[in-house]
C-alpha cells in the first residue's frame, strides 16, 4: 500500500495462490488500526474491489473506496441508454447515478489519446489476425489441411494468438474454410475506446469528480513501485528463501529500501531530470488528459543542464556520482607494523555536496 504521493507504508505478503480480492479487506483493517485512521478512502484497480468487498465495506464505518467499472459494466451502461457517448463530443468528464450502484457515484471519463492507441492497437491486431486466417484458408485450399476438427484447432490458435476472436465470424466445413471481420461488433466495441468509469461511495461534497478521478489514476504510483520492486532497481526477485518468515522479512527490507530511495528521489528532484514543478492545479483543470510535465522539467530534458547550468543527472547515474567518495584506512610509510591509521574521506564534489545535503533536509 501507498499513500496518496506513491510513498510506501505497508506490505504484506500472500501465498502464491491467493487472489488479489481476498487480501483487500484485511488491508482496510489493517491501514485503520495500524495508523489510528477514523476516515479512510481505499483506492484499487477494477479487479481487487469488487463487488464482494465493496458490500464489506459498506457495513465498516468511515470507510470509502475508489475503483473502476470493467469493460462489461460499461457496455451494458452504454447499451441502456444510462451513457450517452454523444455527450463526449462536448467534454470529456461526466457525472451519473445508476440504481446498481446505490449510494455511489460514477464518473465517465473519455481520454482522446487513450482511444486513438486503442483503436490503432485493435487495428493491428486485427490485420495481423486476418493475415495468419488467411494462410489458414490457403492451406485448406491447397489439401494441406482437412477436416473440420483440425482445421478449427489451427484457426482457433490464430484466434487465441491476437486475442480479438470476438471480431471474427469463421465458416468451418471438413473440407473449406472461411471467414469474414465482424465490423458491428468492431464498431461497438470502438464506441467505448478511451473510455472508463470510475465509482467511488465518497459524497461529492468531501471530494469532487476530478479529485476522485486523479485518485483512481495514482494507482499509476503503486504499479510505479512494484516495477521498481521487482526490476533492475532493488531485485526483490529471486527470493533464495524457504521459510516464510524469511521471505516475509526479505520482502519487508525491499519495501524499506523502496521507501529510501523514494524519498531520495523526491529530495533530489532539484539535481535530476524530475519534474519540480506541482503540477497538481494544471492536472485538477482537466483530470482526464494525461498528465503533462512543466515547461521547466522539459527544458531540462531538452538541454540536459540545469538552471545553474551544470549537468542534470538521472537519479541512478547521481547515485553512482555519489559512489566515488570513499573513505581509505591510511598507514604512514615509514610507520611500523602495528602502528596506529588514519582514516581519509574523500571531499564532495559540489554536485556531491548538493546532493548530500538535500537528503539531509528529509523529513518524514
Amino acid at each position: 500500500m501507498t499513500d496518496a504521493r506513491g510513498c510506501p507504508v505497508s506490505v504484506s505478503v500472500f501465498e502464491g495462490n491467493t487472489a488479489d480480492p481476498q487480501t483487500l479487506l484485511g488491508q482496510v483493517e489493517k491501514a485503520r488500526k495500524g495508523f489510528g485512521l477514523d476516515r479512510l478512502v481505499m483506492v484499487g484497480d477494477r479487479g481487487m474491489i469488487s463487488n464482494i468487498q465493496v458490500e464489506a465495506m459498506r457495513r465498516l464505518e468511515g470507510v470509502d473506496w475508489i475503483t473502476a467499472l470493467k469493460s462489461g459494466a460499461i457496455a451494458k451502461l452504454a447499451e441502456a441508454g444510462q451513457l450517452q457517448l454523444d455527450l463526449f463530443d462536448e467534454r470529456n468528464l461526466i457525472t451519473l447515478t445508476h440504481e446498481d450502484y446505490p449510494g455511489e457515484r460514477l464518473i465517465a471519463c473519455r481520454n482522446g489519446a487513450l482511444a486513438r492507441q486503442r483503436a490503432e492497437k485493435r487495428r493491428d491486431l486485427i490485420a495481423a489476425t486476418e493475415r495468419e486466417l488467411d494462410k489458414v484458408a490457403a492451406m485448406v485450399a491447397a489439401g494441406r489441411l482437412k477436416g473440420a476438427g483440425a482445421i478449427g484447432v489451427r484457426a482457433g490458435k490464430v484466434l487465441d494468438k491476437y486475442k480479438v476472436a470476438k471480431h471474427f465470424d469463421l465458416t468451418i466445413a471438413q473440407a473449406a474454410f472461411a471467414f469474414k471481420i465482424n465490423a458491428e461488433r468492431v464498431a461497438a466495441e470502438a464506441a467505448l475506446d478511451g473510455l472508463y468509469v470510475i465509482r467511488t461511495s465518497v459524497a461529492e461534497a468531501d471530494m469532487g469528480p476530478g479529485e476522485a478521478v486523479l485518485s483512481y489514476k495514482r494507482l499509476a504510483e503503486v504499479e510505479r513501485a512494484f516495477r521498481t520492486l521487482k526490476g533492475i532497481d532493488l531485485q526483490v526477485r529471486p527470493i533464495r528463501h524457504r521459510l516464510e518468515e524469511r521471505v516475509k522479512a526479505h520482502i519487508f527490507l525491499s519495501m524499506l529500501a523502496y521507501y529510501v530511495q523514494w524519498h531520495m528521489i523526491e529530495a533530489w528532484a532539484p539535481l535530476t531530470f524530475k519534474d519540480e514543478a506541482d503540477t497538481e492545479p494544471s492536472r485538477m483543470a482537466d483530470p482526464v488528459a494525461p498528465a503533462r510535465r512543466s515547461q521547466a522539467a522539459l527544458a531540462k530534458v531538452r538541454t540536459r543542464t540545469l538552471a545553474d547550468g551544470t549537468p542534470a543527472m538521472s537519479f541512478t547515474r547521481l547515485l553512482a556520482h555519489l559512489a566515488t567518495i570513499v573513505r581509505n584506512t591510511l598507514r604512514p610509510r615509514s610507520a611500523r607494523p602495528g602502528e596506529a591509521t588514519f582514516t581519509l574521506t574523500t571531499r564532495p564534489t559540489l554536485k556531491q555536496q548538493q546532493a548530500l545535503d538535500l537528503v539531509a533536509a528529509i523529513t518524514v
